[in-house]
């Protein structure tokens, strides 16, 4: 598999995007790196970045929109020369991951959502994130433009707040280019189950990136993956087997107490494990106990992983 850490373990820390960089070449695993766009892209040289990379490569940029002005919504706020703003961050976000070898932006629309009843026309907003959505995958075809919902948090209430919602939008936008990443403590968090989500996501073909870690629903905790929720981490990991997933597992996953270096390879070594367990077991045996539809046929295979 191909695995990503989080920057901002690091520079949250008090270290920077360099020392970040270093880190991942010392660990088992780590494969790519995926950066914030501006926070961790803007006041650096792209030139040095790409000397420190080494052999790791580019997977993709995450859009981030800390400025004050978006708080009232990025693609949905009411001043017209806001939303503008929002989706050129999007293209400079794209044009200089590109640069970088990256193909896959990840939009997460943090400040588009309500907080009171009859704040918004939802109508109305619905299709201004359709429009922009557009615009930015006319504006880069040759990105993988990935919509990351989330239920609640920066608002109360997401606009894009669910896996049926993301793929209704999808369908809405109808780009080729367009997808989704999901993210599985924001999954927990609106009691979707993570791979039902997956599985209505990459029939459409339009599983674009994955955010792995790890909760109990009521937070978005980043928790280590796997270390709350292993029956649901391995059911997401033998769905991402069945449709043959090959791009970036990314842990987005908060280490405020433990050592950065460390908790990003517990995440790895935690995937790595389910993944080789039910390669153990074997995927004739899952599929046969998935097609019997019985509740406990499934809890059998639970204790059989975990024995």
């Amino acid at each position: 598999m191909n695995y990503a850490g989080r920057m901002n373990s690091f520079v949250l820390k008090g270290e920077n995007v360099f020392d970040a960089i270093h880190a991942y070449h010392q660990m088992n695993g780590i494969t790519h790196l995926e950066f914030n766009y501006p926070e961790h892209i803007v006041g650096y040289d792209l030139e040095e970045i790409k000397k420190e990379m080494g052999d790791l490569k580019v997977n993709g940029f995450a859009v981030r929109w800390r400025d004050r002005k978006f708080l009232n919504g990025n693609f949905t706020n009411p001043n017209p020369d806001i939303r503008k703003e929002a989706i050129q961050y999007c293209k400079d976000a794209a044009d200089t991951c590109r640069e970088l070898g990256g193909s896959v932006l990840t939009v997460w629309l943090e400040n588009d959502g309500f907080d009171y009843s009859f704040q918004m026309n939802y109508a109305k907003m619905w299709k201004r994130m359709i429009d922009a959505f557009r615009e930015v995958a006319d504006y880069a075809p040759d990105m993988k433009i990935s919509i990351e919902y989330k239920p609640f948090e920066e608002r109360n209430f997401a606009l894009l707040d669910s896996a049926g919602m993301v793929m209704y939008m999808l369908d809405e936008i109808d780009r080729e280019n367009v997808g989704c990443t999901l993210d599985f403590c924001h999954m927990l968090m609106k009691h979707d189950n993570p791979s039902y989500g997956l599985a209505l996501a990459a029939e459409k073909k339009k599983l674009f990136g994955l955010h792995m870690n790890d909760g109990y629903g009521w937070q978005d905790s980043g928790l280590i993956f796997g270390s709350v929720s292993i029956p649901q981490a391995a059911e997401f990991i033998y769905y991402l087997k069945k449709y043959k997933y090959d791009g970036v597992v990314f842990f987005d996953t908060f280490p405020i107490r433990e050592e950065a270096k460390l908790e990003c390879q517990a995440n790895i070594d935690a995937f790595e494990k389910i993944y080789n367990l039910i390669d153990t077991i074997g995927m004739d045996k899952f599929d046969e106990v998935v097609s019997r539809q019985d509740g406990i046929s499934a809890q059998s295979l639970i204790l059989e992983m975990i024995r």
